[in-house]
């Protein structure tokens, strides 16, 4: 349906420029948005392939098994229906370690191996269990420590101090965060 949107939002866009007369406009503007998108995505490319790799490393050298571990009376209180050995809880991990860092992105992997286990272990039930309901906010409204991936943007298009922004991030991702966690634990209860 959405791509049904913004085919008409697109052709009524290109149609109006020819009727107002500013076709030949329209087109250069089009050339220059594509050079500028291209580049946009090497940089991201760039970034996220770093961080993606680092993300590996920290899995192979069982660094994140101890940020499980750290991360475990959190996720119990969060997750309390997952067992401690539950592919999920790791992947959610994962996933919960990658937002920190601000890499959405990389953290998109680990997200699609948590549901597909949350589903195996909720018996591939056509109702979300109060777990997937728990994973879908918290990745959601993730808790950014270091937003790197707009930290880097900030960086590419100029800006003198591209970590300014990492205190606003802070404040407005923990309050994405906990209003969700509650909403979301305020309905497990009703439901």
């Amino acid at each position: 349906m959405i791509n049904y949107i913004w085919s008409i939002i697109l052709c009524a866009s290109i149609i109006f420029s020819f009727i107002s007369g500013k076709g030949e406009a329209m087109s250069s503007v089009i050339f220059s948005s594509v050079s500028k998108a291209v580049d946009i995505s090497i940089t991201l490319l760039g970034i996220i392939c770093f961080w993606s790799g680092m993300m590996e490393i920290a899995k192979n050298s069982g660094l994140t098994k101890k940020v499980e571990a750290f991360l475990r009376p959190l996720t119990k209180i969060l997750f309390p229906s997952l067992k401690k050995e539950s592919k999920a809880l790791s992947a959610i991990t994962m996933n919960i370690t990658a937002n920190l860092f601000g890499l959405g992105n990389a953290a998109t992997p680990f997200g699609l191996i948590a549901v597909k286990e949350l589903e195996r272990e909720n018996g591939f039930s056509n109702r979300a269990s109060d777990a997937m309901c728990m994973f879908v906010i918290i990745n959601t409204a993730s808790l950014q420590l270091l937003p790197t991936t707009i930290m880097g943007l900030r960086s590419k298009f100029g800006s003198a101090y591209p970590a300014e922004i990492i205190v606003p991030v802070w404040i407005t991702s923990a309050c994405a965060l906990l209003i969700g966690v509650i909403s979301t634990k305020i309905l497990e209860r009703r439901f």
